[in-house]
């Protein structure tokens, strides 16, 4: 029998980043989501927590009948 399992965690990453002085709210979610979409805080990010959400397992049924050649 072939089951395939699908497992679905919420990941918690954190990253301890440098943000320039001076900047509003805007400019910091800003200068935050830049470096996240230029993937320089990929690398900062360490796994902080993982969370079980769900898990799912679908029967798929094999062809029991072969050909033979």
């Amino acid at each position: 029998m072939r089951v395939i399992v699908t497992v679905v965690e919420k990941i918690i990453s954190e990253a301890h980043i440098d943000i320039p002085d001076g900047l509003n709210q805007s400019a910091i979610r800003q200068h935050i989501v830049d470096r996240y979409n230029t993937g320089e805080m990929s690398t900062d990010m360490n796994i902080f927590q993982v969370e079980f959400e769900s898990i799912n397992a679908q029967i798929v049924q094999e062809n029991s009948s072969r050909k033979s050649a």
